[in-house]
């Protein structure tokens, strides 16, 4: 029996009653009173300023359609919140629609539980495949169909002070930091900043975090063109040569050089870089609210083409999508009134975009507007260069990839691992995920 299968009959065996046990917004959605059939039911996971700013594009939606209600629920970030959707979904309550990150939609398809989304209905909402950026509607393809819609490109990102990198002489005649291109390159800028600073060059979070470590080593290592997996997670096929490229350099930049700290968490990796502690920070696009707040002197650009050989670039990064579950919608009506808030949302990218965002929608990306956006708007080119996580059911945004390949190498930036030792601590670790059958 499939563990799908298997799921559904357990959850029916349970009663809906059961699932109500779930945090009070979900247990609500699956055993309380049933929404009204006009309802849009939303399920994201967005918080911080970005929280802030979905629920203002939700009171936009509500403004311009005041004859449709909207219902929007906000769950914890990562796990829970796909393990929430998942039950939900198969135990025939979901949402009308959803947030996914693009890494995870893939996974949530191949178990049976998003519906197809078809042109001729997209098309009657005034959306078509060519008005998305193409490297994120491309890649959340499935067999050339339809499951998702993408909102937004979010790359990790070079902050730096502008403050500091123009005492360092990093800064060109505009204000903007000049090219930093090839290792020797980058150690040369993060030991100029450090005279400055006379502590640090750059920050990023370390200790406990899931996920920044593995946000730079999969820029550096796609820049030389590396993988990590292939046949959706069941191969690994680490390249253990560009991968030790990687490490070595991180190992230089923290262990040896101290122009980072090898432990340091991801607030204090912020708030090192707030204090002029350091003039560079590695992190997503989405903590400009943080930096803004703290009326700092700052400016955002790409992470360095640090190996990227012969001028190609790349850039870990992931994309929010909007999905239907499978059951989400019932009738040509509902969907209609799902896809009405799906485009609602992309109509409103440029407040997305104010968070740091690069919007997947063209029309705003495009736009004069988004264009004078700035910082936002430096980094724009990132979506085009964006590797996502590799496709398996372990993998995605949040992940039991991200936690292991993160461990490694912070291991080593830490002075806890080397190089080799980490490479092959991820080699062992991924190959059991890799011959794990999926749960769902």
């Amino acid at each position: 029996m499939e563990r799908r299968t298997l799921l559904k009959g357990t959850l029916a065996g349970l009663g809906t009653a059961a699932l109500a046990a779930c945090s009070s917004p979900v247990g609500a959605g699956l055993a309380g009173t049933p929404l009204d059939p006009g309802t849009v039911d939303y399920w994201n996971l967005f918080g911080g300023g970005d929280g802030v700013r979905m629920t203002q594009m939700e009171d936009g939606y509500r403004q311009a359609n005041p004859d449709s209600k909207l219902q929007a629920v906000t769950l914890a970030w990562g796990n829970p919140y796909y393990t929430k959707l998942t039950l939900a979904t198969v135990g025939n309550k979901p949402p009308n629609v959803a947030v996914s990150h693009l890494t995870r939609m893939k996974t949530l398809q191949s178990a049976g539980l998003l519906a197809e989304l078809h042109p001729e209905d997209l098309g009657r909402h005034g959306m078509s495949a060519e008005m998305f950026n193409q490297r994120a509607w491309q890649a959340g393809l499935v067999d050339n169909r339809i499951y998702a819609i993408p909102i937004d490109t979010h790359p990790f990102v070079l902050f730096y002070n502008t403050d500091i990198c123009g005492k360092a002489g990093l800064l060109d005649e505009a204000g903007q930091l000049k090219p930093i291109a090839g290792p020797d390159a980058l150690v040369d800028a993060l030991t100029k900043v450090k005279q400055v600073t006379g502590q640090y060059g750059a920050t990023h979070g370390i200790n406990g975090d899931s996920a920044t470590p593995w946000r730079l080593f999969q820029t550096l290592y796609a820049q030389l063109g590396g993988e990590v997996l292939a046949d959706n997670g069941t191969r690994v096929v680490f390249d253990d040569a560009k991968a030790g490229q990687v490490l070595d350099l991180l190992h230089e930049i923290t262990v040896e050089k101290a122009l980072m700290p090898g432990s340091i968490d991801y607030q204090g990796a912020i708030a090192l870089f707030a204090s002029g502690a350091a003039g560079f920070h590695l992190n997503g696009e989405w903590e400009i609210t943080t930096f803004q707040t703290a009326k700092m002197p700052f400016s955002m650009t790409l992470v360095p083409n640090v190996f990227g050989a012969g001028g190609q670039y790349a850039v870990q990064a992931d994309s929010h999508t909007l999905v239907i579950p499978r059951g989400g919608t019932r009738d040509k009506a509902q969907l209609d009134r799902a896809l009405g808030f799906i485009k609602s949302m992309l109509d409103q990218s440029m407040t997305w975009a104010e968070g740091g965002h690069v919007p997947a929608w063209l029309p705003t990306v495009q736009s004069d507007a988004y264009k004078k956006l700035t910082p936002q708007s430096n980094y724009a080119a990132a979506a085009d260069a964006a590797v996502y996580d590799p496709p398996g059911w372990y993998s995605g945004s949040g992940s039991d990839f991200e936690i292991l390949m993160s461990s490694a190498v912070a291991g080593v930036e830490a002075g806890q691992l080397s190089p080799a030792a980490a490479i092959s601590q991820v080699r062992t670790k991924l190959s059991d995920l890799a011959s794990a059958p999926s749960p769902v």
